[in-house]
């Protein structure tokens, strides 16, 4: 279909669309009186209208609109997003006219719209960019997330530090007065702090990190796992949003020598995040690095982890047991904590007394008796530990086993009638009980404690938007053969080409790939001997133990995942 200019339009498009669709049969004269006398009480859109009232589908209305004003209709969340030419356009007039500029050519600018009708908007653009407008028409509800993601309040950022720097080198702002000001909600610093914490409850960013360079400032995001980088040249507006943050996280702002923790909670987009602040001085100042939880997702149940159901089947019967450890393992960020709320969730009775030990608390649980670690006024996880045996607990979860004293007491209440939830940072399962037996604990005690240790990594998944097949490089298959023993020649791979909904990484969101191994006689002879060696190999015989590299390839070959994701987590051991 071709692309006109509004200009060159046929005289029918001087004819109301409802009209139009009276005459063409699509709507009835009734329904269209109707609908006109709606938009006189609404305001609204009549195409808007028609959709709502079910007299119309809304594709039916757009195709219908785009045929009659001879304009092509573009499915905007999987068009090719080009940044530097969207933000030709003012991000101020693509928010008010609800349009984006797609193609920047010689001759005319291709510019998406919700509606094609309106003039005004058309007018506007053109006079700014001083070029002949060519339209096509998108969804609205998908051209509005699109404007979001192409503008990303990135623009907003970089204003704000730039008018921030200025006031800074100016010495219009006087952070002492700035910090007890009664129109602080109008400093340029708490803005660019606002716009960086909306920017990331946009992209679900997990952490958000500061970091002054000699020349920039850099701030990053982490995106599914991934730094993303944006850079400001404004580097010495830096100090100004630490001590901006150590307040709000009540820290010692004077104190720029020594590393700092702390937390605080913010509203965001009427979400509210948890957040989590570690500060570190570093060669041109201090690192800033922030930990996001959003509690109002609300906790996942087992159900909706991605747990392979043989797996699933297994862990739900352990962590019914009446006692016994249970360990969850794997890398910073990999899903242990979300996994033991989970099952928390799921045994948290009231028959059943649980009592947590952790650093920090991150979700609030009904019914559960859950302790905050302060090593700074000496109360430890085994301090906490001691403690919590003397409160006729059930269930006790153990943030992490960190040391050999936590571990020992973690283990005499797992063989003292209690059923015992912890994690560990190691590579795998297998390498979970060799760590504890390194750590000092005697193989025959921990044979008579442990019951079953699962452990997850978290792997990218391709986004929907823009999955495609692609030929996987020669190496990369002769690497996955050998690694999984398995012909992939007939096998079709995917990735992401990247686009507007994945920011163009070709990744959104993330799936566990998981790895249970059950102790049995032959594990369990081998744990007494304390023979790692021997553990090692007979964990790998054990019936139905799959390494969870495993599990990340079949994802890879059923199109969930793709190859680099599987050579990622299994090179690195993350």
């Amino acid at each position: 279909m071709a692309i006109s200019d509004p200009a060159m339009r046929n005289d029918n498009n001087n004819v109301n669309i409802g009209t139009w669709m009276v005459n063409d049969g699509i709507i009835s004269n009734e329904q269209h009186l109707l609908a006109l006398s709606e938009q006189k009480k609404t305001g609204k859109d009549l195409g808007r209208i028609l959709v709502e009232l079910n007299f119309i589908k809304e594709r039916n209305f757009i195709d219908f609109h785009a045929w009659k004003l001879n304009i092509p209709f573009i499915e905007i969340k999987r068009y090719p997003i080009n940044i530097e030419v969207v933000k030709l356009l003012p991000e101020s007039l693509a928010r008010r006219f609800k349009v984006l500029l797609l193609e920047n050519n010689a001759d005319y600018i291709l510019l998406a719209m919700a509606d094609p009708d309106d003039l005004m908007a058309q007018d506007e653009v053109s006079r700014v960019l001083k070029k002949t407008i060519r339209v096509a028409i998108v969804i609205k509800l998908d051209l509005l997330v699109v404007i979001e993601q192409a503008y990303r309040r990135a623009s907003e950022i970089g204003m704000l530090a730039g008018k921030l720097d200025a006031e800074l080198s100016k010495n219009y702002v006087d952070l002492d007065a700035l910090l007890v000001s009664d129109e602080v909600a109008d400093a340029p610093v708490v803005k660019l702090l606002q716009s960086l914490f909306e920017d990331a409850v946009h992209t679900m960013a997990s952490d958000i990190h500061i970091e002054p360079d000699e020349s920039v400032l850099r701030i990053r995001f982490r995106v599914d796992g991934v730094l993303i980088e944006q850079i400001l040249a404004e580097v010495n507006i830096a100090p100004s949003l630490v001590i901006r943050l150590k307040l709000i996280a009540d820290l010692n702002i004077s104190e720029k020598r020594m590393p700092q923790d702390g937390r605080f909670a913010i509203r965001v987009k009427d979400r509210v995040l948890e957040v989590r602040i570690s500060t570190l001085p570093i060669q041109h100042g201090e690192s800033v690095v922030m930990r996001l939880l959003d509690n109002s997702q609300g906790l996942l149940d087992l159900e909706q982890l991605g747990i392979p159901p043989n797996i699933l089947a297994s862990f739900r019967h352990y962590i019914n047991n009446p006692d016994g450890l249970i360990l969850v393992t794997g890398p910073t960020g990999s899903g242990k904590t979300t996994t033991l709320y989970a099952a928390l969730s799921e045994i948290n009775k009231p028959e059943n007394k649980i009592i947590t030990a952790e650093d920090p608390v991150e979700y609030s649980l009904p019914r559960i008796n859950q302790v905050q670690v302060n090593e700074k006024i000496g109360l430890s996880f085994a301090t906490v530990l001691r403690s919590a045996l003397r409160q006729d607990p059930d269930i006790i979860l153990i943030g992490e086993i960190r040391d050999t004293e936590t571990a020992h007491i973690a283990i005499r209440a797992s063989i003292t009638g209690h059923l015992v939830l912890s994690t560990l940072h190691t590579k795998g399962a297998i390498e979970s009980a060799t760590r504890l037996l390194d750590m000092g604990v005697e193989g025959y005690i921990l044979a008579g404690a442990l019951q079953v240790i699962i452990a997850q990594r978290l792997v990218r998944r391709i986004c929907r938007y823009c999955i495609e097949p692609i030929q996987i490089e020669p190496g990369q298959l002769i690497w996955l053969e050998k690694s999984q023993n398995k012909d992939y020649s007939q096998s079709q791979f995917k990735h992401g080409r990247g686009c507007n909904e994945c920011n163009h990484t070709g990744y959104k969101g993330r799936i566990g790939v998981y790895e249970l191994l059950d102790l049995h006689a032959e594990t369990l002879n081998a744990l007494r001997c304390n023979d790692t060696v021997a553990f090692n190999e007979a964990a790998l015989r054990t019936p139905g133990f799959v390494r969870f590299s495993t599990c990340a390839a079949d994802y890879a070959e059923q199109g969930i995942t793709t190859v680099n994701e599987v050579l990622r987590i299994t090179s690195t051991g993350e």
